[in-house]
């Protein structure tokens, strides 16, 4: 599987654009706020209907533009195929796949397969917890057939039975009608969630193993704030009615997948807490190869990656191990100069030089 092409329009700072890509790897130069990264995120944005960086889809139309358009040409099973996704002004956005229109974004989804690696998913093990709950919503929305879904349904019964909470009179039977369908949907998230972290627990020990050495175990632990091994639906809803008092003085909602955290500890030391930065960045290092093996266990298909500006992050032994386990994979590599060995050594690569929002150079 790889990207064959993209063409741009009225999108972020691109007015017009179309451009082919290597097979293996594709080195995007240019200074900062030229436009890389945009060209990332439409990359993405035909693999799973939205940008990888949190923006409502108007903000993806170039100033001034009533429309975008973004139409990649990618290759699977050595046949060529084609998405189509156009978003006005407004944000009302349609999707082609093939030329035929999708109903939903979420039809892309086993369409192309794309991992993201960026200087923030470094930060998955020392920031807050909403950022380990969207390293593990992001890519159970890949392989997991219908989770988008219930993402999205829990979310707006969330919006909803929280807004509700903050009324000045509850009737408790309204609210009931909200915590049975947020234990519905919520129930379903936990399940997923729980069992892919054990996944990710197992595939990245044995990577975090290589890399540092065999000096540390790495353990990833699924810490929900509901949990219950049986019918956890219901033991969902009966925790939301036991804090239903305590949810209506707070306006919000105290129980539920929105408030899941992941613990990861490398020895038994919690490395949030007492990790060195360079025990941190070499287990999130660990939890983001392990989302290429996984895709390539459940699939059969190889992802295609995105390296947004990540190995200035990394160290020469922490980007020499990541470049080695990319294996043959199509990557996008954006920098802002030839990062050393590594890069220079990269096999059939092509060099990009992008100048605002358009290509200067192609090598």
């Amino acid at each position: 599987m790889y990207i064959k092409s993209i063409e741009l329009k009225n999108f972020r700072n691109y007015n017009d654009l179309n451009i082919s890509f290597n097979e293996r790897v594709n080195i995007l130069m240019g200074n900062n706020a030229q436009g890389k990264t945009n060209l990332l995120e439409g990359i993405y944005l035909n693999s799973i209907g939205k940008s990888f960086k949190s923006v409502r889809d108007k903000e993806l139309v170039m100033f001034g533009e009533e429309f975008c358009r973004v139409k990649t040409t990618y290759v699977r099973d050595d046949e060529e195929r084609v998405n189509e996704i156009v978003i006005s002004n407004t944000g009302v956005k349609g999707i082609k796949a093939d030329g035929v229109k999708l109903a939903k974004a979420s039809e892309l989804l086993d369409k192309v397969y794309i991992i993201v690696f960026s200087p923030e998913d470094l930060k998955i093990v020392k920031d807050e917890p909403e950022k380990r709950r969207k390293f593990i919503d992001r890519e159970l929305c890949q392989i997991r057939r219908g989770y988008l879904a219930d993402l999205n349904s829990y979310k707006k019964v969330l919006k909803q039975r929280n807004t509700y909470l903050k009324e000045s009179r509850i009737d408790d039977g309204i609210l009931d009608i909200w915590d049975y369908e947020l234990a519905e949907y919520g129930g379903k998230i936990i399940k997923k969630r729980s069992e892919f972290v054990k996944q990710i627990d197992e595939i990245s020990r044995d990577i975090h193993t290589r890399l540092t050495g065999g000096k540390e175990e790495l353990k990833i632990e699924y810490r929900p704030s509901i949990f219950s091994e049986e019918n956890i639906k219901e033991y969902f809803y009966q925790e939301l009615v036991k804090n239903r008092d305590d949810d209506k003085r707070n306006g919000n909602t105290s129980k539920g997948p929105h408030k899941d955290d992941i613990k990861i500890s490398a020895d038994g030391i919690n490395l949030r807490k007492f990790g060195s930065q360079g025990q941190q960045r070499t287990a999130a290092l660990s939890l983001k190869l392990s989302e290429i093996k996984i895709i390539e266990e459940e699939t059969n298909e190889k992802p295609i990656l995105l390296l947004d500006d990540v190995l200035s992050e990394l160290d020469n032994d922490r980007q020499t191990y990541l470049m080695n386990s990319l294996g043959e994979n199509q990557m996008f590599i954006t920098t802002t100069d030839l990062i050393g060995q590594v890069a220079r050594n990269l096999p059939n690569s092509k060099i990009v030089v992008i100048k605002n929002g358009m290509v200067d150079t192609e090598i």
